[in-house]
């Protein structure tokens, strides 16, 4: 009987369970119900819901207060170690052809724009009005 009296006090107790505790419990929940893929479409929908709402700029200016959070925090050396780490990954799943062949694609654009900038200084300038008004 003591037991069934001890389930009913706490049952009846305010504050038997933390708001953190009832969040975690009915996160997992709906983990087990419904899966990943439904945190990831609830995901994707806010984030083109804030994208809709709030635009570009928006994530823009997110990104900048974070990153700059980040280097006061961790220093700049941080992101150069995490590029490294980066590269190295890369370069381990996809090898060296990857790099020849971004490599090949940037000299290529570099060409196609110096070319372009060529043509339009053959073309001309637009001409500046030299009356005096």
């Amino acid at each position: 009987m003591a037991d069934e009296n001890d389930k009913k006090e706490k049952k009846g107790s305010k504050g038997a369970m933390s708001v953190a505790e009832a969040g975690r419990k009915g996160g997992e929940r709906v983990k087990r119900e419904r899966g990943r893929a439904f945190y990831e479409e609830i995901g994707r929908k806010g984030g083109e819901t804030v994208a809709r709402e709030r635009g570009r700029e928006f994530y823009e200016a997110i990104g900048r207060k974070g990153g700059e959070t980040v280097k006061a925090e961790r220093g700049a050396s941080f992101y150069e170690e995490i590029g490294k780490k980066g590269g190295e990954t890369v370069k381990a799943e996809r090898g060296m052809p990857f790099y020849e062949e971004i490599g090949r694609k940037g000299g290529q654009k570099v060409r196609e724009l110096i070319e372009e900038g060529k043509r339009s200084a053959k073309q001309g300038a637009p001409k500046e009005d030299k009356t005096d008004n």
